[in-house]
């Protein structure tokens, strides 16, 4: 019989052993920021560690994700571990590009180097020859969804079929292997704290073009269509739907202007809008997403432009496995203490990590360690306990659990698990929601 404890007390020994590793890793991606499906740097720095480790990773998963599995003692149950490359764009961050102005504003530096501790852990421990499930590590591009222009180019020359790395690798059969996942986020507060379970907005993605009809801006304004009255009035007649929203839909909707005209000296005649329309379910976000394109048309009408809207898959609601998350309190409680530990609750914002929640048991925690707002400039992690040691044990320990003893957990939660779709009709829902 397994000592569950012994192992996981050796699986934490080992992370704290390792600990400058793991540190330096988070703190070489804080230094190397880079946008979705451009992760170079970071999904190198990854792959090289896991070659240390005696790994063999697959690279250039959706242009820029890395893959590896760590072999079980038997392979009851293959566990996904994840961690995300992308940074976004905030160009005062203390760590900001100096060119492309990306920035660690999210925290997911912190997440990579937390999987990579757990990994860590588990491998130098030399548990994973006492547990009944493979653990296979991913380094996953392109979570924070933005550039949408440059994405949909990808999509157009056949590179990519999705704007989000996690909706990629299911699209190209990478996680076809894959029973369950697991990975955290983390979070700012006043106080450190580990929040687990809740769910979280979907949402589909646009973009507007409007056109209108260039002129001399001083000279003949009245021979022209001014693409920019079109887009504002079409955003103040989004504004105008957000009484008819319900609350319990949590809609946002929140337009930005990509691109306001050419020259100040000529009429706008190309102006380009983003937005992505939000919702706690795919039927609140569909009616949302309506009302957002009579907007968007009525705008065009209104000073006689045209508009073209793009939809674009966004993400899925996330949702959380109740057996995966107990598991996961356990192990966080016996490390920090239950006082640190909160219910989630529903959040408004989104990430492909809902996606797959849909199609296995999946389990998505909040850890503090950060300080600020996220996607802002003062969010920072000046401890560096919280930002990659604690969650990395917490990750590790829980993996113990769910492959220990048979996998006998893994295998509880997979039987207990109602996929609301296969990985086939996945992409056929969001090709039919999109024609």
């Amino acid at each position: 019989m397994v000592d569950v404890l012994r192992l996981k007390r050796e699986v934490c020994a080992v992370i704290d052993a390792r600990q400058e590793e793991i540190i330096a890793l988070g703190t070489y991606l804080l230094h190397h920021p880079e946008l979705g499906y451009k992760e170079v740097e970071a999904s190198r720095a990854v792959a090289e560690m896991m070659r240390e480790m005696g790994l063999k990773p697959v690279e250039q998963l959706a242009l820029t994700g890395v893959r590896a599995v760590m072999p079980g003692g038997s392979h009851k149950v293959k566990l996904a571990l994840m961690g995300e490359l992308d940074a976004l764009v905030c160009p005062g961050h203390p760590f900001a590009h100096a060119l492309t102005g990306a920035a660690h504003a999210c925290g997911h530096h912190a997440q990579v180097a937390g999987m990579m501790g757990a990994a860590l852990g588990l491998h130098y421990s030399g548990s994973m020859e006492h547990l009944a499930g493979d653990v296979v590590l991913f380094a996953v591009p392109a979570e924070e969804y933005v550039e949408l222009e440059y994405r949909q180019k990808l999509r157009l020359e056949g590179k990519i079929s999705f704007l989000g790395g996690k909706q990629e690798l299911l699209a190209i059969g990478a996680l076809d292997d894959i029973d369950m996942c697991l990975m955290f986020h983390q979070s700012s507060e006043l106080t450190p704290r580990i929040t687990i379970g809740g769910t979280s907005n979907g949402f589909i993605g646009k973009m507007a073009k409007f056109t209108g009809r260039e002129a001399h801006a001083g000279g003949s304004p009245h021979t022209g269509v001014n693409a920019l009255n079109a887009a504002m009035l079409a955003m103040m007649a989004i504004h105008a739907q957000r009484e008819t929203f319900r609350d319990d839909d949590h809609i946002r909707v929140h337009p930005i202007i990509t691109k306001g005209g050419d020259l100040v000296n000529v009429i706008p005649a190309d102006v380009r809008m983003e937005t992505y329309v939000r919702g706690a379910t795919m039927e609140a976000i569909l009616d949302a997403s309506r009302k957002v394109d009579r907007a968007l048309h009525g705008g065009a009408i209104a000073v006689g432009a045209e508009v073209d809207i793009v939809q674009l898959p966004g993400y899925l609601p996330r949702r959380n496995e109740s057996v995966m998350s107990e598991v996961f309190r356990q192990n966080a409680a016996a490390l920090v203490g239950e006082r640190l530990l909160y219910e989630g609750r529903h959040g408004a914002g989104s990430s492909d990590i809902g996606d797959i929640s849909h199609i296995m048991p999946t389990l998505h925690p909040y850890i503090g360690g950060a300080k600020g707002r996220a996607h802002a400039s003062d969010f920072v992690m000046p401890d560096t306990e919280w930002a990659y040691i604690i969650p990395a044990k917490i990750m590790a320990m829980t993996v113990v659990d769910l492959l220990s003893h048979g996998a006998a957990k893994a295998l509880e939660a997979k039987a207990k698990f109602r996929p609301a779709y296969t990985r086939e009709s996945y992409l056929s829902m969001w090709q039919n929601l999109l024609s």
